[in-house]
């Protein structure tokens, strides 16, 4: 079986299976494939495979193998709190329904808001000076504001009062109740105070049992309230997903999730419905619990999913809690927002729409300037000065203000939390993560310099064209380092700040020198990865233990793998020399290309939505508020029809396919302009919709009827099938390549019907899901995997559950 895959005619029982056959993990995915076929032989995952590499380790390491006519046995339960008779799956009647009434939905808060605007924009132009429009902006402004924040309180009590555990059958009457609910809580203005007592305010008004003390840091807002405990003083760090409902097989589930007083949540974890953490506990970093996992008191656990473990996750002590200092943070927050931001955005639009000539001309009845050539000309050069001055603009602010604010905050040292310090750092965060200059400057030889500018500490650099990709974030850039050589795919955090209830410590936070990392790694200051390491996807980087040099780390908790392989090194001739100066100069020409088409894509788009806002302020005086409702329809059409435009033309000159090469090679920079140019952001609005299906299917996903998307990601559309009736839980990603070093590979990936992929999980290229599969939540499917029909997997690496089980020995429920 091994000799057929390495394609020789003899495989001795103690050959390396990367050292001396010359296997990569993605024949060991085949390998495993096979031997998972015979019902003679043992199952084998891949962490049995880098942990035993040769035939003789792995017949040794495993159990007896099975008897040819095994005995009956009891199935196994339902894994994860799945049901074990999932519901008849909804009809396409409902599915259209559900459609209709979400459409219906938006065009009724489209027009609640065209009133709003038409009332407020008509009571601030009556305004006789300056401080009078200021005045009735500041009074409008915050009437407004204070109506769409307790707007999704409101609807959630009416619509759904209090959320029970329960199964809400997908594209049903009672879906759509959900659904509206949802969008309307994550899209609240109070989201943007994450990290905020208010914040924590929004979620108690919601429903959510919160003690006193409680930081919340994630983006990602809880939705079933109601089932959500959190004790006093816990601190939830960034990207950490307890949403209180999973989706499963045609069905909402909303179930209960409790944390206790001083736990501390690290990053991007995911916390699954009907889970525990006992008072004291702490969940690391790229970690999760599934179902039914219960942390007892004062216990640490790690991994996907979560295990007992002796790392001490906590770096920051306690301070004395001052209410007065977190009330005076609130209070500061809430005047900023009121009494300057909101002023300024809605007295700015209306003294725009006033004073400027050619914006009154639109607005007053009489001869139509839409008609004047000259109009169109001052829109389009209007729409490239604010998309070249804004990244330009930008670059000035990133690169000089947060250098001056950076100055107040010394490494190691605690301050307290809600202080003046923390709104320092909390606004250099906010300044230096732009996803716009990333995204532009990204894949490119640019992205060293711009990271450089903005405060990143390199030594000496090793341009490759490729050192970063297009989303790297940081909570401070002045303490991020990097050394010479390394290579980063996408998606890095580099976690250089810490935080507890009461206090917070900046620290620096070094990358090692010669490495190179894949995709989604959340990176402490703590790591004990040195020099040389490749850290593979999701990996859960270490901070306790050696430092490791010169090797692999992949899994949560991780585990060591080679650092290469054979298969990998055919283009390190492109490293240093004549080839590399060749190849990195044609490169940096597509790129400066690429980044053209990036800012022409956007000044078209900026120029097209001016045009709808310029024809709705004409058709104002004779339609009124309609005309602003139209605009938002408009302008919501028009974006998802510009991109897909967009993209469809980037991959008309060069679909996306099955690749191996170097990233020297020109199909691979095609494959960054793909990347690069069209844009994805627009696609978050139609979660949970059927319409996202209809635009996955304009972009070249092979997609099949009534699939159930709540936030998936697929970076490469034209590479992704997926069957009927699929359930995509947020965070989800299906990606059909992977970059390590100077080596590009993707092929494509097949989901069956009726799969459901959990919350954050990860499923690679190469791989093929039987129908009926579940990957439980922030699991990660490698490259290559055939998972069999109807099975249930989890872990990362993923493997099948009984076996996670097994490894893990987690407590039950």
């Amino acid at each position: 079986m091994m000799a057929d895959l390495v394609s020789v005619s003899e495989v001795p029982p103690d050959s390396h299976f990367f050292d001396d056959l010359g296997a990569d993990s993605l024949v060991m995915a085949h390998f495993c494939a096979r031997l998972r076929k015979r019902a003679d032989l043992p199952s084998v995952s891949m962490k049995d495979v880098y942990q035993h590499p040769t035939i003789s380790g792995l017949a040794a390491a495993m159990p007896d193998t099975a008897p040819a006519h095994p005995e009956p046995r009891e199935a196994p339960a339902p894994a994860s709190g799945a049901t074990a008779l999932p519901p008849e799956a909804a009809g396409m009647t409902s599915y259209v329904l559900c459609g209709f009434l979400q459409v219906l939905a938006f065009l009724g808060y489209a027009y609640l808001l065209a009133l709003a605007t038409a009332w407020g924009y008509e009571w601030i132009s009556r305004g006789t000076s300056v401080l009078d429009v200021y005045a009735r902006s500041v009074l409008f402004g915050s009437a407004g504001f204070v109506g769409v924040c307790a707007l999704p309180v409101v609807v959630k009590w009416t619509l759904v009062g209090r959320w029970k555990p329960e199964e809400i059958r997908i594209w049903s009457l009672g879906y759509v109740r959900f659904w509206i609910v949802r969008t309307l809580i994550r899209s609240g203005p109070l989201v943007l105070f994450v990290g905020s007592p208010l914040y924590v305010f929004y979620l108690r008004a919601l429903g959510a049992n919160i003690g006193r003390g409680v930081v919340i840091l994630s983006r990602n807002v809880p939705v079933c309230t109601d089932l959500l405990t959190i004790g006093e003083g816990t601190i939830i760090r960034k990207d950490s997903f307890f949403s209180c409902y999973r989706a499963h097989g045609g069905v909402i589930q909303p179930g209960p999730v409790s944390i206790g007083s001083s736990v501390l949540v690290s990053e991007a974890t995911v916390i699954d419905i009907r889970t525990a953490l006992g008072d004291r506990a702490q969940l690391g970093h790229a970690s999760s619990l599934h179902s039914g996992q219960v942390v007892p008191d004062g216990e640490h656990w790690q991994g996907s999913p979560a295990d007992r473990a002796s790392v001490d996750f906590q770096v920051v002590g306690e301070m004395p809690r001052a209410g007065l200092r977190r009330a005076t943070h609130t209070v500061t927050q809430l005047a900023g927002t009121l009494l300057v931001y909101v002023p300024l955005t809605v007295g700015g639009t209306v003294m725009l729409l006033v004073g400027v000539p050619q914006m009154r001309m639109v607005i007053e009845p009489g001869p139509a300037v839409l008609a004047n050539a000259s109009f169109y000309r001052d829109v389009a050069v209007a729409a490239a000065v604010l998309v070249v001055g804004g990244v330009v603009l930008g670059l000035l602010l990133v690169s000089a203000l947060p250098r001056v604010l950076g100055h107040v905050l010394v490494p190691g040292r605690d301050y307290p939390l809600y202080g003046w310090r923390y709104s320092v750092q909390r606004a250099i965060a906010r300044l230096t993560n732009r996803r716009v200059l990333t995204r532009l400057f990204g894949d490119s030889s640019c992205i060293v310099h711009y990271l450089r500018a903005i405060g990143y500490e390199f030594s000496h650099i090793e341009q490759t064209g490729s050192n970063f990709g297009t989303e790297v974030r940081h909570e401070s850039p002045f303490l991020s380092s990097v050394g010479s050589g390394t290579m980063v795919a996408d998606g890095l955090s580099i976690m250089n700040a810490d935080f507890s209830s009461t206090a917070f410590r900046v620290s620096r936070t070094s990358i090692g020198a010669h490495s190179f990392l894949g995709n989604r790694i959340a990176y402490p200051a703590r790591s004990r990865a040195g020099d040389n390491c490749l850290l593979a996807t999701k990996v859960m980087v270490p901070v306790d233990g050696e430092i490791r040099e010169g090797v692999g780390l992949l899994g949560s908790p991780s585990f060591e793998i080679p650092r290469t392989v054979l298969r990998d090194s055919r283009f390190d001739r492109f490293r240093s020399g004549e080839a590399l100066r060749r190849g990195l100069a044609a490169k940096n020409k597509h790129n400066a290309a690429t980044m053209g088409w990036y800012l022409l894509s956007r000044w078209v788009y900026v120029l097209g939505a001016a045009l709808i806002v310029a024809g709705a302020t004409d058709l104002y005086a004779s339609l009124g508020a309609p005309a602003l409702a139209l605009a938002d329809v408009l302008g919501l059409l028009f974006t998802a029809v510009y991109f897909v435009l967009v993209e469809r033309a980037v991959t008309a000159a060069r679909r996306p396919g099955p690749l191996y090469c170097s990233i020297y090679d020109p199909r691979f920079w095609w494959r960054e302009r793909y990347w690069k140019v069209p844009s994805e952001t627009y696609l978050r609005i139609f979660n949970g919709t059927p319409f996202k299906n209809v635009i996955w299917r304009l972009l070249g996903v092979r997609i099949g009827s009534r699939v159930f998307d709540d936030g998936c990601y697929l970076p490469d559309r034209p590479m992704v099938a997926i069957g009927d009736a699929c359930t995509l839980n947020a965070g989800s990603i299906i990606q059909c390549h992977s970059q390590e070093d100077g080596t590009f590979k993707s092929d494509t990936t097949t989901i069956g019907s009726g799969c459901t992929l959990g919350v954050g999980t990860l499923v690679h290229y190469g791989v093929t899901l039987g129908d009926g599969v579940m990957l439980a939540p922030d699991s990660f499917l490698m490259k290559g995997e055939v998972v069999p029909p109807h099975s249930q997997w989890g872990g990362n690496p993923a493997r099948e559950l009984d076996r996670v089980r097994q490894d893990a020995g987690r407590c039950g429920r």
